[in-house]
């Protein structure tokens, strides 16, 4: 069987599947330790990573280029490894079931060129059982070596944070588990020479499965009674920032705040864990509760800035409203289910001239995803409305006299400010309404 000395003496290497905001980190981190190879079937992104650019901001330029691994779109370079950590997305399609093509397509190709005595670990968010009944299948179809014996599976699921660089690969602990012991050891081992916080050794993969897909479902399910906190409070005419600030004065209140919830995990994960419930014959109350909460906001965000609109006098259909912010998250150039794309819908659906800046937000993939046209900041201009839907630290700098240069002319405007950036009493003395969440 495979040993740590035989990884950490370079007579094996180490391949990382997908290079995206997981596995880039990983498999810098693992380079400084271990012969690394980097794959992934999108040739553009490999020639990006030679070059040493990551568009994703998860590794600096400069560590990228100091990274000793190689990256290649060959999938025959697999067969060097004997460990291969799979990091590819895990989605959801559009009726929100989980869709397993690219963790399938990745186990298809990894299967191909898997060498005997190869540790296969996935990192990617699934339901319990995925990658014992699925993946494990379909790597012994394609190998023609047999699971348990031939080859074994691991999990450790990914906890990387988009644009956080406190809470990052090496400060997070790290869950492991593996077929048997000794795998889950060699796991231990491997993951503890890069993750300095340290290893949890669940005791099945099912289990570490189910802990990945509850940590995010937890998360969703908090922001969710704030969001509906928001609307008790907008009807009862008080602030819901100022409610919880006072609140948080309690010892273990703990401190959700609401907002849009999208991104790759929160507004995905609880769709795999209810899936799985469903076939198993239950039905979810709660977390699918939550979730229609969460996936409604953007709508909501939408129509009270209509109405804001409408009391300021504006002409709703022709109207001009800027949206400052379209990644899912601050600091971040990750689309990928953002929700602000939800408030760019129901605007346009009134009849509104949607205008969308982004300082991270990259333009191609933009259009290609969402149909959305980036604008520069100085085309915010004659505005009839205006949505800070993203804190981006590049928004933080405009103060509410900055920002009346983007209005017509008129005794009032409107200011969507989502996530609580600008200092109410200020704007309000500059001719600003001010409403946020």
């Amino acid at each position: 069987m495979l040993t740590y000395d035989d990884l950490a003496d370079k007579k094996v290497a180490v391949a990382v599947i997908g290079l995206g905001y997981v596995g880039l980190p990983l498999a810098v981190a693992f380079a400084e330790h271990f012969d690394v190879i980097g794959f992934d079937i999108n040739e553009g992104r490999v020639a990006e990573l030679r070059a040493g650019r990551d568009r994703t901001l998860e590794v600096d330029n400069e560590r990228l280029q100091q990274a000793d691994m190689e990256f290649t779109s060959d999938p025959a370079a697999i067969e060097r490894a004997g460990v291969i950590v799979v990091a590819v997305p895990t989605p959801i399609d559009r009726n929100r079931r989980p869709d397993l093509t690219p963790v399938v397509g990745a186990s298809t190709v990894v299967g191909k060129h898997l060498r005997r005595g190869s540790i296969v670990v996935y990192e990617s968010t699934v339901y319990p059982g995925v990658t014992e009944e699925v993946c494990g299948p379909i790597l012994e179809r394609e190998s023609g070596l047999v699971c348990g014996k031939d080859f074994f599976l691991g999990y450790s699921p990914e906890r990387i944070n988009p644009g956080d660089k406190v809470h990052t690969l090496q400060t997070i602990t790290k869950i492991v588990a593996g077929q048997t012991p000794e795998v889950a050891d060699l796991l231990g081992a491997f993951y503890g020479r890069v993750v300095a916080a340290g290893t949890h050794r669940a005791s099945s993969i099912r289990v570490a499965e189910a802990a990945k897909v509850i940590e995010n479902t937890q998360r969703d399910l908090n922001i969710a009674l704030m969001n509906e906190l928001s609307h008790i409070f907008a009807m009862m005419g008080i602030d819901t920032l100022e409610v919880l600030e006072a609140a948080g004065t309690k010892w273990n209140f703990l401190p959700f705040r609401p907002g849009l919830v999208g991104g790759h995990c929160i507004g995905v994960d609880p769709y795999y864990l209810t899936f799985k419930a469903e076939e198993l014959g239950y039905h979810p109350q709660v977390i699918l509760s939550g979730r229609r909460i969460n996936d409604s906001m953007g709508s909501y965000v939408a129509q009270t800035m209509i109405k804001k609109m409408i009391h300021c006098g504006c002409t709703i259909k022709g109207a001009r409203v800027g949206i400052m912010g379209l990644t899912f998250k601050e600091n971040c150039p990750d689309l990928r289910n953002t929700r602000v794309i939800d408030i760019v819908a129901e605007l346009r659906e009134f009849g509104c001239e949607v205008v969308v800046h982004d300082p991270y937000a990259d333009a191609l993939e933009a259009r290609r995803e969402y149909g959305i046209e980036m604008q520069p900041w100085e085309t915010f201009r004659d505005l009839d409305g205006l949505i800070i839907a993203v804190a981006h630290d590049a928004y933080k700098k405009y103060r509410p006299k900055d920002l009346l240069s983007v209005f017509r002319p008129r005794e009032n405007n409107v200011v969507a400010d989502i996530k609580g950036m600008l200092d109410r009493d200020q704007a309000k003395a500059h001719g600003l309404t001010v409403w946020r969440l």
